[in-house]
């Protein structure tokens, strides 16, 4: 997981900057079948499992933020985006740089 203060200093020359969150990311992943079993909830009214992934988990951060690396790998090398967890900054210098560069996030 990256340190939030060596993502932040790369915005220190930026003139633009745009911040996205990910809509209910934890939930956007899937529970591995063989894994619902362990994160059961049962009560009076019965057994649940989780089939989306719950943020509760110990290491769900850590592999919400694995999954949105690979996703946006180019991006993030390219230098104009730094993704925490759920959370994605968008920084540029040129106004029709950002436009494009938000384009190109919102299309994936």
């Amino acid at each position: 997981m990256p340190r939030i203060t060596h993502a932040l200093g790369k915005l220190a020359k930026a003139k633009y900057i745009t911040k996205m969150d990910c809509m209910k990311g934890f939930h956007q992943n899937g529970v591995e079948p063989n894994s619902m079993k362990l994160l059961r909830i049962i009560c009076h009214e019965g057994i649940y499992e989780y089939t989306r992934m719950p943020f509760q988990i110990k290491n769900a951060p850590d592999h919400l933020q694995r999954m949105m690396d690979t996703i946006f790998q180019e991006e993030i090398l390219e230098g104009w985006m730094v993704v925490y967890i759920d959370g994605i900054i968008i920084y540029s210098e040129a106004w029709e740089d950002h436009v494009k560069c938000i384009d190109r996030v919102l299309s994936k």
